[in-house]
Order: C-alpha cells, then sequence, then structure tokens
C-alpha cells in the first residue's frame, strides 16, 4: 500500500512539473531588439519614441515620421565643435539628406541659462541664425529626450531607419577637433549610414565614441 502511494505521488509531481515547463511564455515580455530598463538604447535596438516642442511651438513625435529615415542631430550653437561644423558642412548634409526624403531633427537639450539655450523668439530664428537647413529644430530643456538616447556632447548623432531602429550611434566624423580645416577629408559616419541606407546595405559603422562639448544639462535633472 505504502509502494503504491509513493508511485502515485511520483506520477502526479512529474506531470506538474510537465505542465510547468510546457506554459508559455508571457505575452508581454520584451523583444530582444529593445534597450533593457535605464540602458541607453544602441545601434540595432528599436528608437525609443519621444514628443517635444519645436522652435514654432508645435507638438512633434518620432512616431509621426515612421516609415522614413531620421537623423537626431544635438546640437549647441555656442559650442566650437558645432561651429566648426556649421561652417557649411553640417548645412549642406542636412540639405542634402531632406532633398533624399530624409527627416533631420535637430535638437537642443541645453538647460534654461546654460550655453545653447533658446526659446520663444530667439529659436525661431536659430535656423536664420545658423543657415540650418533641418526639417525641424527641437527644444528639450528638461533634457529628458537627451537622457534617454544618452546624448553626451554637442553635436551627437543618430540615424533611424524606416522601421524605427537605430543603424548609427555617435560622432558627426573621425576628426575629433573644432579645427574647421580637419572637415577636409572626413570620413563622414552619417553621411556614410544614410548612403548604406539607400543602397540597401546594411550600414557598415554603426558606433563611433562622440566628441564635443558636453550636453548642458539641468544639473537637478
Amino acid at each position: 500500500m505504502i509502494r503504491l502511494t509513493l508511485v502515485a505521488i511520483a506520477a502526479l509531481t512529474l506531470a506538474a512539473c510537465q505542465q510547468q515547463a510546457a506554459a508559455p511564455e508571457p505575452a508581454d515580455a520584451p523583444a530582444a531588439t529593445t534597450a533593457k530598463a535605464g540602458a541607453p538604447p544602441m545601434a540595432g535596438q528599436a528608437a525609443p519614441v519621444f514628443t517635444l516642442v519645436d522652435a514654432e511651438g508645435t507638438e512633434r513625435s518620432l512616431a509621426d515620421f515612421r516609415g522614413k529615415t531620421v537623423v537626431l542631430e544635438w546640437t549647441n550653437e555656442g559650442c566650437p565643435y558645432v561651429q566648426k561644423h556649421y561652417t557649411g558642412a553640417m548645412q549642406a548634409l542636412q540639405r542634402e539628406a531632406v532633398a533624399d526624403g530624409v527627416v533631420w531633427l535637430s535638437i537642443i537639450s541645453s538647460a534654461p541659462g546654460t550655453q545653447g539655450h533658446v526659446e520663444g523668439e530667439d529659436a525661431r530664428r536659430w535656423k536664420t541664425r545658423t543657415k540650418g537647413a533641418s526639417t525641424h529644430l527641437l527644444l528639450d530643456p528638461t533634457g529628458e529626450v537627451g537622457k534617454l538616447y544618452d546624448a553626451r556632447t554637442t553635436p551627437d548623432m543618430r540615424v533611424i531607419d524606416g522601421e524605427g531602429r537605430l543603424v548609427y550611434v555617435g560622432a558627426i566624423d573621425d576628426r575629433p577637433t573644432s579645427k574647421v580645416e580637419d572637415l577636409k577629408g572626413a570620413d563622414n559616419y552619417v553621411r556614410a549610414a544614410l548612403d548604406d541606407l539607400e543602397a540597401g546595405r546594411p550600414v557598415r559603422t554603426a558606433f563611433a565614441t562622440p566628441y564635443g562639448c558636453s550636453v548642458k544639462y539641468p544639473e537637478t535633472a
């Protein structure tokens, strides 16, 4: 009798284990290409969706541009590294990209009272003053979006494909100086990434360490 009882218990235990092993994964399990909570999104992962107000006071969401290639550019017109690129090279690349149907979003994450911060009429004059050719200038005075993307310098660049996936993260080029003469012959990683996407090729350089001035985030953020 004892032996029969033990056999029955063992059978029940085995059945329970089999049911547990066969249990499906939760439907809301995160995708493999999603950044872990608190970790900065890297190339190959989904670009976090955000909404910011542009210089004209209109809300712009990354989701609005789904299906298009998007460039994110962190900028600060008071930064010597940004000034180097805005002698003409950055504007030329912006014009080329926008002409090809790319959405170019320049983002200012400088906090109020810090270098590069703009608002109101000053923000509306930014494009004229810098001769910028981006699609929109987005204002991020709290630094929330900059920190979401782990933007560290100005300039700091992101390229997002039509599926909403980051394909490039980092420096604008391979010349980490503020010298205008170093623009000549530089390998522009953003232009290369856009060319690769247009040609249907994998982006050859997906990351490069960014360089420039630190993003002027709020001290308390």
